[in-house]
């Protein structure tokens, strides 16, 4: 696997150079955050050695640019366990992004509220999450290059980001706890009450592998969700993919603005 991880990592010192700062990786409906870099080079992920996204809303594309003085690399998409992919290939982007040179990483995704009292549209920082993807990307033989055996997820999403994320808004954003479901299906009314029981707040397909891997690199970790529609049981509507990215795109101002301050800040 290390193998693998270092040929991405050469592919991106090819095309790209330098080493970023700070890493982002954009959810569904949030692809439009790349557009505010300055002096983007691009590129798919193919060229540089990533398997390619097939979901709505995800480019498959890296963007490398400026933002607030800071070098960032944008993941405008990612690879997800429902795609087929296994975990480790989920978070191949970022176990080469901290061998490249990064020392942070913005994870975003579009989520489900279980949490009923939250609303479409609303930024939610990730304080916590429950991993029921049955998957790991540490599973197999350790890559001590990277972390130990063993790594503590105690503080996985790093307190001092999200105080910083805080400060940046200018008001405290809502912190909660994030269920990771395999899907591609979303969730039942009863497998959401089972998550509140749980403690979840909000639910999605992604963003847990990444932190994972990101967390055992030694890279601090925010994780900023958007909440696009209320989960299964909660309302009568029913759920759809195309109606998650225009609620998303709702919020992709809101949630530009916040990167920005907290990119801007590091």
């Amino acid at each position: 696997m290390l193998d693998r991880i270092d040929a991405v990592t050469r592919g991106l010192e090819a095309r790209f150079g330098a080493a970023p700062d700070v890493g982002v990786v954009l959810g569904s409906g949030l692809g439009a955050f790349a557009a505010s870099l300055e002096d983007p080079q691009r590129a798919a992920y193919g060229e540089v050695g990533l398997p390619g996204s097939n979901v709505p809303g995800h480019a498959g594309e890296l963007v490398v640019g400026t933002l607030a003085g800071r070098r960032v690399a944008c993941f405008s998409g990612r690879l997800h366990l429902y795609e087929g992919h296994d975990a480790s290939t989920a978070a191949l982007g970022i176990r080469a992004l901290a061998r490249w040179g990064a020392r942070g990483v913005v994870l975003s995704s579009a989520v489900g509220g279980v949490d009923p009292t939250l609303e479409t549209g609303e930024l939610l920082l990730v304080s916590d999450h429950i991993n029921l993807l049955g998957a790991n990307p540490l599973r197999g033989p350790n890559l001590d290059a990277l972390g130990p055996r063993f790594p503590d997820l105690s503080n996985i999403y790093t307190p001092r980001l999200r105080a910083l994320a805080h400060a940046v808004a200018g008001r405290r954003l809502r912190e909660g706890v994030y269920a990771a479901m395999p899907g591609p299906s979303y969730e039942t009314p009863a497998e959401v009450r089972m998550l509140r029981i749980l403690g979840a707040h909000v639910v999605g397909m992604s963003l847990v592998p990444e932190s994972i891997a990101a967390a055992h690199a030694g890279m601090e970790v925010l994780a900023v969700s958007v909440v696009a529609n209320p989960a299964a049981g909660l309302t009568e509507e029913k759920l759809a993919h195309a109606d998650v990215t225009a609620a998303v795109n709702k919020a992709a101002e809101a949630f530009t603005a916040l990167v920005r301050g907290v990119v801007a800040a590091w």
